[in-house]
């Protein structure tokens, strides 16, 4: 059974794109001269839609103006439309700022109704809007609800009895006729369901009663859905000169939104984030700022985004106010499917070391931030080298294999080795050392030209504290010339 969701936008907010509007003084937007959409402190003071310009300016002379912008309000809505499709692929637009979601199949996958319904507002909250939801099982049934007022209703007979008492100006297929059924003492939906339907489809025509049928569930419905992009760029124009890292990091948290919605949609995983922040334009023209986000580990989740996006912003120095800003996806992976596994990774499952990485990165920068990459050389301070964990070292699955057999090694090596003295013939470090181990003989490095000779020994003082120590050759054991004794690492 289907299960609708509408999120209804008012108009005032779109064109003055400010949350909470209603709070604010007064405002007015017309549409061909006449009042289409006004505040809450503008109707207080006697303005009403429809009114002309002159009567709005005599009843309330310091009520802000805007003009409607069709054009804006379409971007918008897509905007949301975009962002909400991480709930559910089926989504579409409706009349009157309208944005109708069919969430019956992701019931179970969002925790119910209750806490679905929180978070497509909190989506909303983040594009920087405020909106009136409901939910119904029909999709026309929950957009009038919408318009309306919240009201959340999960049957077919509880739907009937709330939408029997909506005003008849609400069904947009009847305003043409709505003198006419007022002057019937029509006013209610429940009343126009009960006058004759045949006198009602010949003065009224078959559109009303097809709308009100499919409000009502007694006729299928059918929509036009809402395909993400094939890539996914947006750009947003910020209401002032924006230098501040808060500031930047709010108005990011709305295409951020929409990213999460546009990878849900295409089922991908973001690996590499840009965000472009542009500068003063013209004669006095300033190279945008690049902030680019590679990733340890595909992710698509919103919140960490936005934590890491936060680290850099706070990191990075602006060189100019910000006057717009551009969100990219510019490397993406298919999402992998989520781990079916009973019992959770010991210490940590892997996604959230992967995301501990990823915010020590954009805390203290790549560069920082290392992983060992063993390389097939014998000799020790060779044999590996650190890479930055965003870096993939190439797979060595038969190095492993040779590893598993090589002796003990310590877990501390120094950089360079130091030189030991002698005493009795035996390597002295803090007191004289016992050999603890058999040889293992070392010999490399002949096609770089500098050959290795050496022997290695695990060896401990009185104290029982273990350290690697080795004899180097410098002509070759056979040679008879002296050795020289290092130590090159402590075991733990």
């Amino acid at each position: 059974m289907s299960l609708w969701i509408a999120v209804h936008l008012p108009l005032l907010q779109l064109e003055v794109f400010r949350p909470n509007w209603d709070d604010e003084i007064a405002a007015v937007v017309f549409h061909q001269d006449r009042v289409s959409a006004l505040s809450a402190a503008a109707r207080a003071q006697g303005v009403a839609e429809g009114m002309r310009r002159g009567s709005v300016q005599l009843l309330s002379p310091q009520a802000s103006s805007h003009e409607r912008d069709i054009a804006r309000e379409s971007v918008l809505l897509q905007d949301t439309a975009l962002a909400l499709l991480q709930y559910t692929p089926q989504v579409t637009l409706a009349e009157h700022d309208c944005v109708l979601l069919d969430v019956g199949a992701s019931l179970r996958l969002f925790g119910g109704i209750r806490a679905l319904c929180r978070k497509v507002r909190t989506s909303i909250a983040r594009l920087g809007l405020s909106a009136t939801l409901s939910c119904a099982v029909s999709a026309t049934g929950a957009w009038l609800l919408a318009r309306f007022g919240y009201v959340r209703t999960l049957g077919m007979a509880s739907l009937h009895r709330r939408l029997d008492r909506l005003p008849v100006a609400l069904l947009s297929a009847a305003l043409p006729h709505l003198d006419w059924l007022h002057g019937l003492g029509c006013r209610w939906l429940g009343e126009l369901r009960r006058l004759p339907r045949a006198g009602l489809q010949r003065r009224c025509g078959k559109p009303m009663l097809d709308m009100l049928d499919r409000a009502y569930g007694q006729v299928p419905e059918l929509h036009r859905w809402i395909s993400a992009p094939p890539a996914f760029r947006m750009r947003l124009e910020l209401p002032d000169r924006i230098d501040q890292a808060e500031l930047l990091e709010r108005h990011a948290q709305r295409l951020l939104t929409q990213l999460a919605g546009w990878l849900a949609a295409r089922q991908l995983a973001l690996q590499q984030l840009r965000l472009l922040l542009e500068h003063e334009r013209g004669r006095q023209a300033i190279a945008p700022t690049d902030i680019v986000l590679s990733l340890a580990a595909p992710t698509w989740q919103e919140d960490h985004l936005l934590l890491l996006l936060r680290e850099r912003l706070a990191r990075g120095q602006l060189g100019a106010p910000a006057i717009a800003m551009v969100l990219s996806a510019e490397r993406v992976a298919p999402r992998a499917p989520v781990s079916d596994t009973l019992f959770p990774e010991p210490g940590g499952s892997v996604d959230d070391q992967r995301r501990l990485i990823e915010l020590l990165v954009a805390r203290l920068g790549a560069q920082h931030v290392l992983q060992a990459a063993p390389e097939a050389d014998h000799r020790p301070e060779t044999s590996n080298r650190w890479l930055s964990v965003l870096q993939r070292p190439a797979p060595r699955h038969a190095l492993r294999a040779a590893a598993s057999h090589l002796p003990p090694r310590p877990l501390w090596l120094l950089d360079t080795p130091l030189p030991l003295a002698l005493h009795d013939d035996l390597p002295v470090y803090r007191g004289a050392l016992t050999m603890a181990s058999p040889v293992e003989r070392i010999e490399a490095g002949w096609w770089e030209g500098q050959p290795v000779t050496r022997d290695y020994y695990t060896a401990h003082d009185a104290r029982h504290v273990y350290y690697w120590i080795f004899r180097q050759w410098s002509a070759g054991p056979a040679s008879g010339a002296p050795a020289q004794w290092f130590l090159h690492g402590l075991f733990g």
